[in-house]
């Protein structure tokens, strides 16, 4: 159950913060939330992570990620099954990555392409360009849930040593 809790409150939150970003900054609007470092940035990639497949037609494209979500479901699903109820923290984790799945799922099917704000970067010391990465709160709720995976894991296998 509270899979399926984390899983809906990450793709509600996912939804509306996009909803917010579509209603309220035109395409490719840029705000600084902190200068040089941080900014929401209204952008559409049509693609996966850093634009992977984002030059593909949309014929193709499109039934290939919605096989890759309908895919990595049933992988959540099946390994949940077998995932003691005590495991709270792999619960949560799964959680997070079906929910962040199913956010960017809604933006394929609605819109083929996934609405992503949440610029971060940085300008390296000499080179005074910066370098600078556009996700959303579905990627973020990905990240976060693959990192508590691999942490859990990580000391699980510490504690049996």
């Amino acid at each position: 159950m509270r899979l399926l809790r984390v899983s809906l409150l990450a793709a509600i939150l996912d939804q509306a913060s996009k909803y917010l970003v579509v209603k309220y900054f035109r395409f490719n609007d840029s705000v600084a939330l902190i200068q040089n470092y941080l900014y929401i940035t209204y952008i559409q990639n049509p693609g996966a992570a850093f634009g992977f497949m984002s030059n593909t037609k949309a014929l193709f494209r499109i039934p290939f990620f919605v096989a890759i979500t309908f895919g990595a479901g049933l992988i959540v699903y099946s390994y949940q099954r077998f995932i003691p109820y005590e495991k709270k923290w792999t619960r949560f984790a799964l959680g997070l990555i079906w929910g962040g799945a199913m956010g960017n799922f809604i933006d394929r099917i609605f819109y083929r392409k996934v609405v992503d704000f949440i610029d971060a970067g940085h300008i390296p010391f000499p080179f005074g360009y910066r370098f600078s990465y556009i996700f959303n709160l579905a990627d973020s709720c990905i990240t976060i849930g693959l990192t508590i995976l691999v942490l859990s894991y990580w000391f699980e296998k510490q504690e049996k040593k």
